[in-house]
């Protein structure tokens, strides 16, 4: 089992467990067209936010494969919800999990993504002792992909049309860190 212990801080972040207080701001950029245009969800009504928000607020610890860590990621200078970051345990057997993020577009840019992805990579090679963390993204998010090139991964795959979203055949890529890379960090 792996609790991080909360509240997990960086130099302008703050990584906690979502509230339901968390719903406005969570909403705030859930809703925007473009922050769902590479994601598997189209934009969220303040009810679907809020089913979602309940999801996030029981998703604190993993205790076995296909469990989830979802944590708000809070600018620590503004006290504003940045977004959030989520560590996936995928394979107990393969020892192995993904990490994602979403921001507001109002925190792009800013190094944000990575310094929370960075978490939860520790959290999943030095906490939960994962073998690879992959990341997987829609081909045509060039933002993301920088950002986990910045965090050290490795593009590993392009599967061309692998996936039937929103209406349409999208292609994804996938990069991927082993834990003994982490370590040479």
């Amino acid at each position: 089992m792996l609790t991080p212990g909360y509240p997990i801080t960086t130099e302008r972040l703050t990584l906690r467990p979502f509230t339901p207080d968390d719903l406005s701001e969570l909403h705030s950029y859930e809703s925007l067209p473009e922050v769902a245009r590479y994601l598997y969800w189209e934009p969220r009504d303040l009810d679907t936010t809020r089913a979602f928000l309940d999801k996030k607020i029981t998703r604190t610890a993993l205790h076995e494969e296909g469990e989830a860590i979802d944590v708000a990621v809070v600018d620590t200078a503004s006290g504003r919800l940045a977004g959030n970051c989520v560590l996936i345990w995928t394979s107990r057997q393969h020892r192995q999990g993904e990490i994602g993020y979403v921001l507001h577009p109002d925190f792009h840019g800013r190094g944000y993504a990575a310094e929370a992805a960075v978490q939860m990579l520790r959290l999943g090679f030095d906490g939960l002792g994962l073998h690879r963390i992959v990341g997987r993204l829609d081909a045509r998010n060039h933002a993301s992909a920088r950002v986990l090139e910045k965090l050290g991964m490795r593009r590993e795959a392009h599967l061309i049309d692998n996936e039937y979203v929103k209406g349409a055949w999208a292609s994804e890529i996938v990069y991927a860190m082993l834990a003994r890379e982490w370590q040479q960090r």
